[in-house]
C-alpha cells in the first residue's frame, strides 16, 4: 500500500466529513445560534473566562487535546495491522470522536461553561453530578501525572528537545503580551515567534542538556518534580499569559511539522510494511475490543470532553465557532493519528539501528521493533517507533537528521506539556466542583484546588520510588477509564437533546458503542488484575465499573421519564 495514497485518502475524507456530516450536526441537531451570548462574554473575568479569537482558541484548543495521545495510541495499536488502526480512526473520529467533542463544548457554551460533570447534575439529577465528578478526578489524577512522566522520558531520551522546549515559555509570554496588552497583529506576532523557536531548535540541536541524577532521585524523577511545579505556575496564571499564547505557537508548530511529515510522505513515498492485519502478535490482548481502547486520542477520548466542556468553553467567543474547535479539531487530530501509522508502519522501514548497531530496512526494521507487544509497548518504544519513523521521511527533504529529531522530540514533548498545563487547570476546576459539592468552599478557592491537583499527581508520581514513574502503575487503567469517559460524555449530551426533542440517533449509537466496547474491556482488565493479584488496579477499577453502572441506571430512569413525558431538567447548580 502506498503510503501517499493513504495519506491524501485521509485529508480528503476528514475534509468532506467537516463540510457535510459536521455542518449537519450543527445545524440540525444541535441547532448553533450565532447570536447566542457564549460563558466567555456573559462571565468575563479575563482569568479564565476571556472572549478568544477563532484562529487562537483553535490552537489552544488543538494542542490540549492532541498531547501525545495521537501517537502513543496508533504507535502500539499498529502491531495489530495498519488496516484495523485506519479504520478505527477514520470512522471513530469523524462518527463519534468529533460528535463527542463538538457535542460536549456547545453544552457548555449554553451551561455557563461548566463542565460535563457539573452539567450532568442539570441533564440527569445531582447524584450523577458527583459519580461523574469523581470518574473524571480519578482520570486526570492519571493524566496529570503520567503526562508528567511522559516529558520527563522524552527529555531524557531526547536532550537536544530540552532547551526549545523551555525556551519556548518565555517566548509565549512575549506573544501574549504583545497580542493582549498592545493590541499587535496576532498571526503576524505568532509567525515572528514560530521563527524563533526554530532557531531554539537548532540551537537545541547542537547544544543538548542531560538533566543528572540529584538527592537520590533519577533524571527522570527530578524532570518529574520540575514539570509538576510548572504545571502549577502555568495553570494558575490568567489563561492569555501563557496557555493560550504557548498553545497557539504549538498549533503553528503542529501544522509545520504535520507540513514536514506530509512532504516528507510524498518524496519517500515509503510502502506500507506493517501488516495489513495481524490478530495474534505475540504477548498482545486480543485484538477485538482492545484496539477501541489503546487507540484513543486519534479516534474518540473521554479526555477531550473535559477540553470542551473545562477550558475552551470558557474562551469560545461565539457558537458558530465550536463547529471548528470542537469537530474540526477533532479530524485534524485524526489526521495526525494518521501520519503516525504512517510514520510506524513505512517511515520505520527506511532505517532502524538494532541493538548491535545494525541498520535495518524494509520488513527487517518493522519486525525489529514490533518483534512481540512486550518490546513495542513500552511508552519509549512507543515514542522511538514515531520519532524515528517521522524524522526518516523528513530528511530525504534534505534536513539533516540531527534537526530532524529535534524536531520530532520537541514536537512530542511540547504538545505532552500542553495537555499538562491543560490537565492540571481542568483539575483544579474539578477540585473546585467536588469541593462546593461537599460544601467545603475553602478547597475551591484557585490555590487550595491547585496544590490539591498537583498534589496528589505528586504523591501518585513517587508511589514506587524515586524514579518518579509511580504513575505508570496506573496506566494501565487509563485507556480503558478514558474510553468509559467518552461514552458517558456522549450519555450526557445524548439525554440533553432528548430532553429539547432533538434527534438523539447521532449520539446515542456512538454511546451504546463505546460503553459496550469499554465495559467489555474493563471486564478482561478486570479478570486479569485478579488472576495477577494486583489489588489496587483491581479495586480502582472495581469502583470505577460501579459508577459507571450506577450513572447508567440513574440515565435510564431519566430516558424512561423523558419518553414518557413525565421529566423536567433539574435546576442549574
Amino acid at each position: 500500500m502506498s503510503s501517499v495514497l493513504l495519506a491524501i485518502g485521509a485529508a480528503i475524507l476528514y475534509l468532506i466529513a467537516y463540510n457535510t456530516y459536521g455542518k449537519f450536526l450543527a445545524r440540525k441537531i444541535f441547532k448553533i445560534n450565532p447570536e447566542a451570548i457564549v460563558p466567555s462574554k456573559e462571565l468575563q473575568d479575563d482569568i479564565d473566562f476571556v472572549p478568544t479569537k477563532k484562529p487562537i482558541l483553535f490552537g489552544h484548543h488543538f494542542t490540549s487535546i492532541a498531547g501525545t495521545g495521537p501517537i502513543v495510541g496508533p504507535a502500539i495499536a499498529i502491531i495489530w495491522g495498519w488496516v484495523p488502526a485506519m479504520v478505527w480512526i477514520l470512522v471513530g473520529s469523524i462518527f463519534m470522536g468529533a460528535v463527542h467533542d463538538f457535542g460536549a463544548l456547545v453544552l457548555s457554551l449554553r451551561k455557563q461553561g461548566r463542565s460535563i460533570g457539573d452539567i450532568a447534575s442539570d441533564v440527569i439529577n445531582k447524584r450523577v453530578r458527583m459519580i461523574f465528578l469523581l470518574i473524571i478526578f480519578l482520570l486526570l489524577l492519571i493524566v496529570v501525572a503520567v503526562f508528567g512522566v511522559v516529558i520527563a522520558v522524552v527529555f531524557n531520551m531526547y536532550p537536544q528537545a530540552v532547551a526549545p522546549v523551555w525556551l519556548e515559555i518565555p517566548i509565549a509570554v512575549w506573544l501574549g503580551y504583545m497580542v493582549y496588552k498592545k493590541n499587535g497583529p496576532h498571526f503576524k506576532l505568532s509567525i515572528v515567534a514560530v521563527v524563533i523557536m526554530y532557531i531554539t531548535v537548532v540551537f537545541g540541536a547542537y547544544v543538548p542538556l542531560k538533566m543528572p541524577a540529584l538527592f537520590g532521585l533519577s533524571p527522570v524523577g527530578v524532570w518529574v518534580i520540575v514539570l509538576l511545579i510548572y504545571a502549577y505556575i502555568a495553570s494558575t496564571l490568567p489563561v492569555q499569559t501563557l496557555l493560550q499564547p504557548r498553545d497557539y505557537i504549538n498549533s503553528h508548530q503542529l501544522m509545520i511539522a504535520m507540513a514536514l511529515l506530509g512532504l516528507g510522505v510524498l518524496v519517500s513515498n515509503p510502502e506500507m510494511v506493517a501488516p495489513a492485519y495481524n490478530p495474534e502478535p505475540a504477548g498482545a490482548p486480543q485484538f477485538f475490543p482492545m484496539i477501541f481502547v489503546v487507540i484513543a486520542c486519534g479516534a474518540i477520548s473521554g479526555f477531550h470532553s473535559l477540553v470542551s466542556s473545562g477550558t475552551s468553553s470558557k474562551q469560545c467567543d461565539s457558537e458558530e465557532s465550536a463547529l471548528t474547535i470542537g469537530y474540526g479539531s477533532m479530524l485534524t487530530e485524526a489526521m495526525l493519528a494518521t501520519f503516525v501509522v504512517i510514520a510506524c508502519g513505512a517511515g520505520l522501514a527506511i532505517g532502524l539501528a538494532d541493538k548491535s548497531g545494525t541498520v535495518l530496512t524494509g520488513t527487517a526494521a518493522f519486525s525489529e521493533h514490533y518483534a512481540s507487544w512486550g518490546a513495542a509497548a513500552g511508552l519509549g518504544s512507543k515514542v522511538k517507533a514515531f520519532v524515528v519513523g517521522s524524522a526518516n521521511m523528513i530528511e530525504t527533504l534534505g534536513i539533516p537528521i540531527n534537526i530532524t529529531l529535534t524536531i520530532m522530540g520537541v514536537f512530542v514533548a511540547s504538545f505532552a506539556a500542553t495537555t499538562l498545563d491543560t490537565a492540571t487547570r481542568l483539575q483544579r476546576y474539578i477540585v473546585s466542583e467536588i469541593a462546593l459539592a461537599v460544601n467545603v468552599p475553602a478547597a475551591a478557592k484557585k490555590h487550595p484546588a491547585t496544590i490539591i491537583a498537583v498534589g496528589t499527581a505528586l504523591i501518585l508520581a513517587f508511589s514506587a520510588g524515586a524514579s518518579g514513574t509511580g504513575a505508570l502503575t496506573l496506566w494501565p487503567l487509563f485507556g480503558a477509564c478514558n474510553q468509559l469517559l467518552a461514552g458517558l460524555a456522549l450519555l450526557v449530551v445524548t439525554i440533553y437533546l432528548a430532553r429539547r426533542k432533538s434527534p438523539i440517533v447521532f449520539t446515542a449509537i456512538p454511546m451504546i458503542f463505546m460503553i459496550a466496547m469499554t465495559g467489555w474491556a474493563m471486564k478482561i482488565n478486570l479478570v486479569d488484575y485478579y488472576n495477577s493479584s494486583n489489588w489496587l488496579l483491581f479495586t480502582i477499577g472495581l469502583v470505577v465499573v460501579i459508577l459507571e453502572i450506577w450513572m447508567i441506571i440513574e440515565s435510564l430512569l431519566v430516558f424512561s421519564k423523558i419518553y414518557g413525558g413525565k421529566a423536567e431538567e433539574a435546576p442549574a447548580t
